[in-house]
């Protein structure tokens, strides 16, 4: 194995990831070769989950692309108004349903997803090994601030989280995997990310909280944790959240 040296550059947002003198053009890099494309691309400092096309001399090629040296390497992150699918070659099969597991730091981000009906564990105590475990073995997208975290060779599927107000980074995650027609909302438990059901009142009445001004039929419970739901004034509200997130087109 010997050092060799790969021309390669990033575009659109990838270079956010990257040192100010070495965004938006072609820069070198040096690596003891062969080595996987993967490799050259964290060496350089984007984690492999925010990338979703690479070519090697013009070809589209997968992460495991083995690289020898002399190589030109442009990389892309997602497309979100071109379909690219007959190029891809990064991962080897699409997601089939979109399911999230978030580190600790995004509580606020879970309880929001998962009104929106999508299916989002969270345990603040998990590590990073624990996290990256199950996102491999569940095929779940891994939320997170933590850029060496995705960088995990076994993760293949999650999304880097910039530091942002709530409002606006749950509205740019919403547009960035572009969620808005996968929404189901209400049929999750904000608590513990289990099922909602269709609840007799008779049968969860001893649950209701002893001032009931305000709460009426329909109500819901929880397949797991046992929770109650009803619509009250948090149920409207999000509603306008969710017509704010995806507004529909006359």
């Amino acid at each position: 194995m010997v050092q060799q040296t790969a021309r390669i550059r990033f575009y659109a947002e990838l270079n956010d990831f990257l040192p100010q003198a070495q965004r938006m053009r072609d820069q070198s890099c040096q690596f003891i070769a062969p080595a996987p494309v993967r490799h050259l691309i964290e060496l350089c400092g984007v984690p492999h989950t925010e990338v979703e096309l690479i070519l090697v001399d013009g070809r589209s090629v997968d992460l495991e692309q083995r690289i020898d040296g002399g190589e030109r390497i442009s990389v892309y992150p997602c497309f979100e108004r071109l379909d690219i699918a007959p190029l891809l070659r990064v991962r080897t099969e699409p997601l089939r349903e979109i399911r999230f597991i978030a580190d600790a730091h995004l509580g606020h981000l879970v309880r929001d997803l998962r009104m929106l009906g999508f299916d989002t564990l969270f345990n603040p105590q998990w590590d990073d090994a624990e996290l990256a475990r199950i996102s491999a073995a569940e095929h779940r997208i891994l939320l997170t601030r933590d850029r060496a975290l995705l960088m995990r060779r076994e993760i293949t599927h999650g999304c880097y989280l910039r530091h942002q107000p709530h409002p606006v980074l749950l509205k740019s995650l919403i547009q960035r995997l572009d969620l808005c027609a996968s929404i189901d909302p209400f049929c999750r438990c904000i608590r513990c990310n289990g099922h909602v059901s269709p609840a007799d009142e008779e049968a969860v009445a001893q649950d209701l909280p002893p001032d009931r001004s305000g709460i009426q039929a329909p109500f819901y419970r929880c397949d797991d944790c046992r929770q109650v739901y009803w619509k009250g004034s948090h149920y409207r509200a999000m509603l306008s959240k969710i017509a704010r997130l995806c507004p529909t087109t006359p």
